[in-house]
C-alpha cells in the first residue's frame, strides 16, 4: 500500500523532473524509519542518469517541498537512479551482457516455442542471438517481447 502522502509529492516533483529531462521511475515513502525516508528514483530522458542529474532533482525537490510544507515532519530525501534493471534494451546492455544467461520472451509462436532460454551471444538489426543448448538460435527482433537477465538455480 503507497503511502497517501505520494500523490501530492509526485504532483510537485513530477513537473520539476520534466524540466530537468528527467522522468520519476519509482517512489516510496519509508516512514517506519527514523527519520522518514522518502526515497526517489529517477531516469534521464535523454540516456544514462547522472550523479548531477539526482544532484540536481534533489536539491530542487527538497526546497520545494520545504516551501510547501508537503511533509509534516523531519524526513531524509534520496534521490537516486533505479540502476540497470533485469530487462535490457540498449545497444550497450546487450554488448555488456554478452555471455550472461537470458531469457527472451515472443509476442508470437517462432520454432514453435514463445520463451527462449540460454546465453546471450549479441544483436544486430534484425536478429536477437541466444546459444540454447550449443546451438545458435536467431530470433528475429520484431517479434521480441523482452530479453531479460535470468539468474538459473
Amino acid at each position: 500500500m503507497t503511502h497517501p502522502l505520494i500523490p501530492s509529492i509526485l504532483e510537485l516533483a513530477e513537473p520539476l523532473a520534466q524540466k530537468l529531462n528527467l522522468e520519476i521511475a519509482n517512489i516510496v515513502f519509508q516512514t517506519n524509519k527514523n527519520p522518514p525516508v522518502l526515497r526517489i528514483d529517477i531516469k534521464s530522458v535523454g540516456g544514462d542518469t547522472s550523479l548531477d542529474d539526482c544532484e540536481k532533482m534533489s536539491r530542487q525537490l527538497e526546497e520545494i517541498l520545504d516551501v510547501e510544507n508537503t511533509l509534516p515532519s523531519t524526513y531524509v530525501l534520496e534521490i537516486s537512479s533505479p540502476g540497470i534493471g533485469n530487462n535490457l534494451e540498449s545497444d550497450q546492455e546487450f554488448v555488456s551482457f554478452k555471455g550472461f544467461p537470458v531469457i527472451v520472451e515472443t509476442n508470437t509462436i517462432f520454432k514453435k516455442k514463445n520463451r527462449w532460454e540460454g546465453t546471450l551471444q549479441g544483436r544486430d538489426d534484425q536478429f536477437v542471438y541466444v546459444n540454447c543448448k550449443g546451438k545458435i538460435t536467431k530470433i528475429p527482433r520484431d517479434i521480441i517481447q523482452s530479453v531479460q537477465l535470468h539468474n538459473p538455480s
